[in-house]
């Protein structure tokens, strides 16, 4: 029996640490990105995935009874609720940012002229991007 107490606490240890790692991912994220929006995306997806595997590795660690099943519904709430909460976020930052040119270009798009030349005014091929 005691070889398998130990090879559930490597494995959970393990999972452990891969949500070590990707929270210190998460950080250098947040850290060296510059827009809002880069950031909030680098903290959102660190903090599901990095809590996911840090939890799953206490479940893990701490054998399947009632205290794992608390654990994966919080896994299961966290799941649901950081996209959702970033969502809201960004879409906040996005209709009060006052500075919309700078971070992003916006397109016009024009449904008459669109529709006799076949493509939308104001969109380019890749070649005309890349200036050929």
């Amino acid at each position: 029996m005691a070889v398998i107490e130990w090879i559930r606490f490597i494995a959970g240890a393990g999972l452990l640490l891969c949500g070590l790692v990707i929270f210190i991912i998460e950080i250098i994220g947040v850290f060296r990105f510059r827009y809002v929006l880069n950031r909030m995306h680098a903290a959102a997806m660190g903090d599901t995935l990095g809590l996911g595997f840090a939890l799953l590795g206490l479940i893990v660690i701490s054998g399947f009874n009632f205290t794992s099943l608390k654990l994966f519904l919080v896994i299961v709430f966290l799941w649901f609720s950081s996209p959702v909460s970033s969502h809201l976020i960004a879409r906040l930052e996005v209709t009060t940012d006052e500075e919309k040119e700078k971070h992003y270009g916006v397109m016009a798009l024009d449904a008459h002229k669109g529709a006799e030349s076949g493509k939308k005014q104001g969109s380019r091929t890749m070649d005309e991007i890349a200036g050929k």
